[in-house]
């Protein structure tokens, strides 16, 4: 069963104090919440199909990516057949970078024993020298597999989309306008994101 992070609750209720109109929508997905997956490969896979792309579109492209390898492993992606990675939807370039990030976790490049350790800029500086992987993909694991809770992804389309929404603001703000807004979420600046994030899906973001 899915636990949430230890810090969920009480970022929430600081969150509510703080800003009114993230409290609502915070109180509006009251039982939803942000889980870790415990597979640092499979959630590196997931945020790279999910590049550039509506959570809709890559969840459709996972599941399909899913059923076509039973069980995804490096050693299982870098086998399989560059057709069957394209008839799941993917560009040439994701299914390279899929492939590079394969070859990263057999040849010990990439260690994500050791990221539990690191500060948020350590370990977005490894993954970042992985190619195909920059910034919001090193940002998409900090969230969603080490569950760290003051991260912001400030190019992210959907979170920029959710503030002007939850903010009546003319879409888009800049990036500047963004980190601007984030400071007074902080220290719990993931928690803000997952709930901006939220308010613009049928389901919650997950990678």
């Amino acid at each position: 069963m899915a636990k949430k992070p230890a810090f969920w609750i009480m970022a929430k209720k600081e969150l509510c104090l703080k800003d009114k109109k993230l409290g609502k929508l915070i109180k509006k997905y009251n039982k939803d919440f942000l889980y870790s997956k415990s597979d640092p490969f499979k959630t590196l896979v997931r945020s790279i199909i999910g590049q550039q792309i509506s959570v809709k579109a890559a969840e459709s492209i996972w599941k399909k990516f899913e059923n076509k390898c039973k069980k995804v492993s490096p050693e299982k992606v870098k086998k399989i057949h560059y057709m069957s990675l394209k008839s799941c939807g993917l560009s040439p370039q994701k299914i390279n970078y899929i492939k590079i990030l394969s070859d990263a976790f057999i040849n010990k490049s990439l260690n994500p024993k050791n990221w539990g350790k690191l500060k948020d800029e350590e370990v977005i500086l490894q993954l970042t020298k992985i190619k195909g992987i920059g910034k919001w993909t090193a940002e998409m694991y900090l969230i969603f597999n080490l569950c760290r809770p003051d991260i912001f992804p400030a190019n992210d389309v959907g979170l920029i989309k959710g503030i002007c929404k939850c903010y009546n603001l003319e879409y888009p703000i800049t990036e500047q306008h963004a980190i601007k807004l984030s400071k007074k979420w902080m220290p719990w600046r993931s928690v803000a994101t997952w709930y901006f994030w939220r308010s613009l899906d049928p389901i919650p973001v997950k990678y």
